[in-house]
Formats: C-alpha cells, structure tokens, sequence
C-alpha cells in the first residue's frame, strides 16, 4: 500500500532558527520605535498630524517588539508577525513618502536627521526581512513531513 498523504507537524514548535529570527526582528522594531520616540521628543510632537503618528509607531513599535522577543518562549501567533512586518513597512513607507510627496505638508530632504533616519531604515528593514525568513522556516518546518515506521504489507 503506497500512502502518499504524511501527517504534517501542525502543532510543533517553530525551528531555532525561526525562533532566534522573532526575538531579532522584535528587537530591530523596538530599536526602530526608540528612534521615533526620540524624535517625537525631540521636537517632533509639535508638528501637526505627524507628531502623533511618530508617537503611534513609537507605542506599536514597543509594544509588538516586546511581543516578539517574549516569543522566545511562547511563539507569538502569525497575526503579530503580520502586524510587525506592517508596523516597520508602514514607517518606511512613511519615510519614504516624506521624501516625495510629503506626509500631510511635512517634507524632509535625504538622511536627514542624521543619524536617525539610516538607524530608523535599517532597524525596519532589519525587522521585515528578520520576521519574513521567520515565517518562512516556520511554514516549511509544520510542512515537513513525520516521519514515521513503514507499514507492514
């Protein structure tokens, strides 16, 4: 009897690596949300609309890291995964459109402030290409097959 259909690991603890990859990731998006509580500090909360928003991805940036390097432990569900990978792509989103368009009238030039803005867009980047590898190996690893004893004929 040849059963071409193996039980998958759905239950199982995601690999070291996936693991190792949240606790990196979490940590990127709190060093990325201390930049922007930083500057809102820094002067930031008095520019309309945007001083807020600086203050919003500061607290989701804490918040969702501190979720992510707990995982270390429990593995966090792949909605906070999501809503950290959106939280870091929003703000580079937002760094991006403040160099073009503007962000409700607010428009700055290049890498500026410096150093800020290079720790911001590496701390995001860092945290989205850190939580997507960890999603991935996690994917493959419940999608490994068990292995298990041949069947007698």
């Amino acid at each position: 009897m040849n059963d071409t259909t193996a039980p998958v690991r759905a239950g199982a603890r995601p690999p070291v690596a996936a693991r190792l990859l949240t606790v990196i990731g979490g940590a990127a998006l709190a060093a990325g949300g201390a930049v922007h509580a930083q500057l809102y500090l820094d002067g930031y909360r008095y520019l309309h609309v945007v001083g807020v928003l600086f203050l919003l991805q500061a607290a989701a940036s804490f918040g969702l890291g501190a979720l992510l390097v707990a995982g270390a432990l429990l593995p966090p569900p792949a909605l906070i995964h999501l809503a950290a990978v959106g939280t870091a792509g929003g703000a580079l989103a937002g760094f991006a459109a403040s160099r073009t368009t503007g962000v409700f009238g607010f428009v700055e030039h290049g890498l500026q402030p410096a150093p800020q803005a290079i720790i911001s867009i590496v701390a995001e980047c860092a945290t989205v290409l850190a939580l997507l590898a960890a999603g991935y190996l996690t994917v493959r690893h419940r999608q490994a097959p068990v292995s298990r004893p041949p069947s007698a004929l």
